[in-house]
Order: C-alpha cells, then structure tokens, then sequence
C-alpha cells in the first residue's frame, strides 16, 4: 500500500514536471512566433519608408534653407517668432496710418494758414483800396478856385476835342492848353494854392513849371523864359511868381510871346476858360 502510494506520488510530480516543461515550452515558442512577427512588420515599415522617400520630389535650395532654420527651434520659439512678425506687422501698418494722418493734418493745417492768409492780404488789399478810394473822393471833392495865371488876349483856344491851326508846323493839330499873349519877361503867377511837383525843359514845350493842387487839380505854365522863382517840392500860394513869359516851346516858336497854359483833373485836361477869366 505505502509502495503504491508511493509510486503515484512520484508519476504524479513527474506528470507536472512534463506539463510544467510543455507549458514553458509553449510560452516559449509564442514569444519567439510573437518576436519574428515583430522583425517582420519593423522589416516592412522600413521598406515602406523606403518607397515613400523614394517618391518624395526634389527639394530647392530655398526650401533646404527655410528647413534648416527651422529645425532645431522649439514650439515656443516658433509661436514667438510668430507674434513678433504679427506684431511687426500692425506697427507697420499703425505707423502708416499715423504717418497718413500726420500728413493730412499738416496739409489741412497748410491750407488753413494758407486760407487765413489769404483771407488777410485780401482784406488788407481791400481795407487799402477803400481807403484809397474814400481818400481820391474825398479830395475829388474840393473845390478849387483858380485864377488867372497872367491876363491877356488868348491867342489860341483850347482844342482837346478838335483842331487848330499851328503857325509853327503849317497844319492843323489839338491844343490841350491855351495860349495867354504877353510880353517877354511878363510875371506868370501860381493859379492856385499848392506844390511844386516839376520844373522842367520839355522838347515840345520848352521851360515848364508843374504845380499840384487839391482835388487832384494840375497847372502847366510852359513856354517860359525863367523859373527861378520855385524850386520843386516848394508850397506856394495863389498869386505866387512861378517864372517869366518867354519864347522856349519848340512848336510854338513861330507864334508871338505869350504863356502856354493848360488845366488837367486827374489826368483829363480841362478847358481853363471855364474856371478862370483872362
């Protein structure tokens, strides 16, 4: 009985030796089945790579230039760069702007001067023109009493819209003035108060005194012998000597002695017999 017993014992632990050694044996096996499918995919993956890079196109230099600063650089540096760019970016533009509207204010504020300073000279211009204006009227409105330079017989009339016979030139020609018959030396008088303003040898009519007055009145005294009684710029009074009759105008020579008168208001000659008696 211990004999038997005995002998199962050890077919029995001999049993679980053998299954122990078909277990491990197993295990075993499917690890190496399991490790050589491993080599195989990691054979595969490879020969797929392998194929792909081969399909890959070529790469330019450019593009080798733009990995090559890539590579290395973390995610943080890349998101850095990033928001350095974009932020590059608005100050640009922000800087275009500012430069935009720093132009369109200085030329808004250009015009503006430019406006206002317009504005002014035109007003100025204005103001000066006014009272220009009111200061012609106002002398243009004097009245002015004249009298006769030197009493005689007229020996030619005022002519400033017709024609009169010149014994000098042998023709017909207009007579701005008149021409007063008095003997050589024969005092010519100031006929009004005012200023000498010339006193000149004209080509035409010789020795000649030029007086302003008021009102925008003017007196010619020509064909003198003397004028060395004034001297110019002098403020003389009515009845004042202005010269001497003489013979000095050049296209009244052939004429007798007498005084070469004429009446001018701004710029328009007048008929002297009309403000005076000879």
């Amino acid at each position: 009985m211990g004999v038997h017993f005995k002998e199962n014992e050890e077919k029995l632990t001999l049993g679980m030796i053998i299954a122990g050694v078909i277990i491990i044996a197993i295990l075993v096996t499917s690890l190496i089945v399991y490790l050589l499918n491993e080599s195989n995919s990691g054979a595969e993956g490879e020969v797929l790579q392998e194929g792909q890079i081969s399909e890959i196109p070529e790469t330019t230099e450019d593009d080798l230039e733009s990995v090559s600063i890539d590579m290395g650089k973390t995610v943080n540096e890349a998101a850095n760069e990033s928001n350095v760019v974009a932020n590059t970016t608005q100050n640009s533009v922000a800087s275009n702007e500012t430069s935009k509207n720093t132009t369109n204010t200085s030329s808004a504020s250009s015009n503006t001067n430019h406006t206002n300073t317009s504005s002014s000279a035109a007003n100025t211009t204005t103001n000066s023109n006014t009272t220009e204006t009111n200061t012609t009227t106002q002398n243009t409105d004097v009245e002015v009493k004249f009298t006769a330079p030197i009493k005689g017989e007229i020996l030619r009339e005022y002519a400033s819209d017709s024609l009169v016979y010149s014994e000098t030139l042998e023709e017909w020609v207009t007579h701005n003035g008149v021409d007063i018959k008095a003997d050589k030396t024969s005092v010519v008088t100031a006929a009004a108060k005012g200023t000498v303003y010339a006193i000149k040898n004209d080509p035409r009519y010789g020795l000649t005194v030029i007086v302003n007055h008021e009102g925008g009145y003017q007196t010619v005294y020509a064909n003198l012998l003397t004028a060395e009684y004034v001297v110019e710029g002098e403020e003389v009074e009515v009845g004042q000597t202005i010269g001497t009759v003489g013979n000095s105008a050049t296209f009244e020579i052939a004429d007798d002695y007498h005084l070469h008168f004429e009446l001018i208001k701004n710029n328009e000659y007048l008929n002297p017999t009309q403000y005076m008696e000879f």
